[in-house]
């Protein structure tokens, strides 16, 4: 078993009894700035994902924005508890992974109503995963390779779109990529942010001289109830690629980030928080909420502050601060709604370009796995539906089918071999 892996599935609580330091507005600034550096990072780097993978599977412009408003309040109270709980900083996210793989699935026959269905049922497994220890050692059986690679297909399309938009709107498009380009320069950690607010003058200018006017009222923050349905179509290829995609891209590389900072997580605690979260926010729009992976280290490291017994303050703080940016979740959704063509998609796939390097270098890292998990790319890439199921479905059963042959063999197939 993958080492990562296994160590998910450990259930682990924080000791009582930690020494700390009296508390001083000098020790406590910078948790908090840690904190509040985390949820706008988090926030901002990856709206434009979820806004995109909920409308790509039957989401109104107001529907997006309830369950952008309805994931940052679930898991934004999720946070507070969670780190005030353990005393460890704990943070959660919306799935980014997850909304990218909505993003390159079709609408549904059944329609959004089955799509709401679908997340209720990724909510229902990840409480499962947290109460049934075998569920989760059944997770681990599925290869590190084909779900990375299943993800990176998924996402090819997605990171396509910024050059793709470079033919149609390059004037639009070109200062934002300019943007990101210089930010990852000098600044990684915030290209995306930065780039986000380039794209958003842009938006504003193109509008004002355009004369389009923007109705105060799609400013305010609101939930938009949806009754959901439960559809084949949608719990097997929607529901199962969610639910193992924000396992394996998030949960357990958030358990991972946090052991690699010395603190233990509340595995089943966290599970239940973020399972039964997961199925408040669905019908409102939500689609998965799970465990912050590459944002947790801004609230577990080092920028949290030296006093390692405090940084829990960090995720808390972060907590706080995701309450405060739900409040904008409709601004920004008018604003991108009213974007010109290719604009949302250009951020987005600017986000997801270290997702999509990170997948393929995990999915090609073992010599024996990198056939199937080339072909579980290919198939997941190419938008394959059949029977109504989408493609990251497809690629996965197409990955296992045949790494199960190959693996017949007696030696690792090594494909430089074959060239």
């Amino acid at each position: 078993m993958n080492p990562t892996l296994r160590v998910g599935f450990m259930f682990m609580r924080q000791p009582r009894g930690t020494q700390s330091s009296p508390a001083t507005a000098e020790n406590l600034a910078q948790p908090v700035i840690a904190g509040i550096v985390t949820a706008l990072v988090g926030f901002t780097s990856s709206f434009a994902v979820v806004l995109a993978g909920l409308q790509s599977v039957g989401a109104s412009p107001a529907q997006a924005a309830s369950g952008l408003l309805a994931l940052t309040l679930v898991f934004g109270v999720g946070v507070l508890w969670l780190s005030w709980r353990s005393r460890a900083p704990v943070t959660l996210a919306w799935s980014t992974p997850g909304a990218a793989l909505l993003a390159g699935s079709a609408a549904l026959t059944a329609g959004w109503p089955a799509a709401v269905g679908a997340f209720i049922a990724v909510g229902f497994l990840i409480v499962l995963t947290g109460l049934i220890p075998a569920l989760g050692r059944l997770l681990t059986r599925i290869p590190d390779s084909l779900a990375q690679a299943m993800l990176a297909g998924v996402l090819l399309p997605l990171c396509l779109a910024p050059i793709q938009a470079l033919g149609t709107v390059p004037l639009l498009v070109a200062p934002v990529i300019a943007c990101w380009l210089v930010m990852m320069r000098f600044a990684p950690r915030w290209s995306v942010p930065a780039a986000l607010l380039v794209a958003l003058a842009v938006i504003g200018i193109s509008l004002a001289l355009a004369g389009t006017p923007v109705r105060t009222g799609t400013l305010l923050p609101a939930l938009v109830w949806t009754t959901p349905a439960f559809s084949p179509q949608a719990l097997v290829g929607i529901a199962i690629p969610l639910f193992i995609v924000t396992m394996a891209s998030q949960n357990i590389p958030g358990v991972a980030v946090m052991t690699s900072f010395g603190y233990p997580t509340p595995w089943r605690p966290a599970m239940l928080v973020t399972g039964v979260g997961t199925a408040l926010a669905a019908p409102f729009g939500g689609h998965a909420i799970n465990l912050a992976a590459l944002s947790a280290a801004l609230s577990a490291g080092p920028e949290a502050g030296h006093d390692r017994s405090r940084r829990w303050i960090a995720a808390f703080t972060s907590g706080l601060a995701y309450l405060v940016l739900a409040a904008f979740s409709a601004a920004l959704v008018t604003l991108v709604s009213a974007a010109p063509q290719g604009m949302l998609e250009t951020v987005a796939g600017l986000a997801l370009l270290g997702t999509l390097a990170a997948a393929i270098s995990a999915a090609l890292e073992r010599v024996e796995d990198r056939i199937p998990a080339a072909i579980t790319f290919l198939v997941a890439a190419s938008g394959l539906a059949f029977a109504g199921i989408a493609a990251a479905f497809w690629a996965l059963l197409a990955g296992l089918l045949v790494r199960s042959v190959l693996r017949r063999r007696k030696e690792p197939v090594d494909p430089a071999a074959t060239v």
